[in-house]
């Protein structure tokens, strides 16, 4: 199973997409506080709609909590715009962690200093970035097609 992971996610739509792909991909969540919404109904029943009952979610106060529940840093995945290797170049394997920042401005340099796994989703120069619910279909595609056909 994939562990997808959002580092202060701050739109509820996004997160709400997200969690419907995680439940179509049979993929965990991972979602690292501060948000910039509250999780409630409200909040993310538009996108997530009543697939987020059936999604595997955990919450983390700050990032230290998490970092400190992996099991093994050299399956953790940062995306960012700023990396020269793509996801499409990397071998994916079942467990995996595929982070991806907030919104407005990706992770932080302090974060990206954590880990040695950055990866990015090639663009045309005409764009700053893709939205980040259509960066995790396409990453998430990618390691599950990689993972299948593996078994």
């Amino acid at each position: 199973m994939l562990n997808v992971v959002l580092v202060e996610p701050e739109i509820p739509n996004n997160t709400g997409n997200i969690g419907r792909l995680c439940v179509g991909t049979e993929s965990r969540l991972h979602l690292i506080h501060p948000f910039g919404f509250v999780i409630n109904d409200k909040n993310l029943k538009r996108s997530g709609l009543d697939y987020w009952v059936h999604l595997d979610v955990t919450e983390y106060q700050n990032v230290e909590e998490w970092i400190a529940q992996i099991p093994d840093h050299s399956r953790v995945f940062l995306m960012s715009s700023h990396s020269n290797k793509s996801y499409l170049e990397n071998e994916f394997q079942d467990g995996d962690w595929l982070v991806f920042g907030k919104e407005s401005v990706g992770l932080s340099k302090q974060f990206m200093e954590r880990f040695e796994n950055h990866l990015t989703i090639p663009m045309s120069p005409l764009i700053r970035s893709f939205n980040i619910a259509n960066s995790v279909a396409f990453v998430v595609g990618e390691a599950k097609r990689q993972i299948g056909l593996k078994k």
